[in-house]
């Protein structure tokens, strides 16, 4: 199939609804693991240890991505729909839909931490930690974006093209970074996992770090990718970024049609 085709197909509008689903889907689980992480370390009376809190996101992410990243792309994060918008392997109309998409996943998984153990633990909270200013929290997320990203797009490029193991080595890289630099930042590097419980609390004092320092380490890992491969937008990143739902439903006899 060439590139146009697939191109074709990823811009059928009637299977947007699907992989819109499939990111607030899998953001719920990704902010339920995350933020759960704390509070249920609070009610436990300390059971869940740090290692245990940074490595379960990871974890989760890698199941995400094999159960759900052909539908679409399983991004999770507005800093990664940004980025392959910007890398040109996703389409920018499309990428208010998917933030919109993940930040109402996060708001339920924390919704539902909330109705359940009220504000214990904050929430999962993420602020910088203690002693480090809020300057020190944003370098790190911004370099820790820039290797989370970077992971995400090497993967992805025909380059690279790894498939399955992709989903271990993003999950592999997100364990590896909370299991540092977690006592810094909280290793968000991720606006709606951090956005989620704000939003709850009520409490957006220190939610620009988790914003800027994402969406800056992700634009600043495209210029990375641009020069370790050139220009993106061949096939396996497409695919990569935005799934491969038509041809799944098209392969099964559920789907319509790519539009001629």
């Amino acid at each position: 199939m060439g590139l146009e085709a697939v191109q074709r197909r990823f811009r059928d509008p009637a299977l947007e609804g699907r992989r819109l689903f499939a990111e607030a889907f899998g953001t719920f689980f990704l902010v339920l693991v995350a933020a759960g992480g704390p509070v249920i370390n609070a009610v436990s009376g300390g059971r869940v240890s740090l290692a245990a809190q940074v490595a379960a996101p990871g974890l989760m992410v890698m199941a995400i991505i094999l159960f759900m990243g052909a539908t679409s792309g399983a991004h999770l994060n507005p800093a990664v729909s940004i980025a392959f918008a910007a890398r040109g392997d996703f389409p920018w109309r499309r990428v208010p839909g998917y933030i919109v998409a993940q930040l109402l996943g996060a708001v339920l998984a924390c919704g539902l931490l909330a109705s359940l153990f009220g504000h214990a633990g904050s929430l999962g909270a993420t602020f910088p930690g203690a002693g480090v200013t809020n300057a020190q929290a944003l370098v790190f997320e911004v370099i820790l974006t820039l290797g989370l990203v970077s992971t995400i797009l090497g993967t992805a490029s025909r380059a690279q093209n790894i498939g399955a193991l992709a989903a271990i080595a993003v999950g592999g890289y997100i364990v590896l970074a909370g299991l540092w630099s977690a006592p810094i930042s909280g290793a968000s590097m991720n606006p709606a996992r951090s956005l989620g419980p704000d939003l709850l609390l009520g409490n957006l004092s220190t939610a620009w770090i988790y914003i800027v320092g994402p969406i800056i380490g992700a634009l600043l890992a495209v210029g990375v990718a641009y020069v370790l491969r050139g220009p993106g937008g061949d096939q396996p990143a497409i695919s990569a970024a935005q799934g491969r739902l038509s041809e799944i439903l098209e392969q099964s006899g559920r789907g319509t049609p790519p539009p001629p």
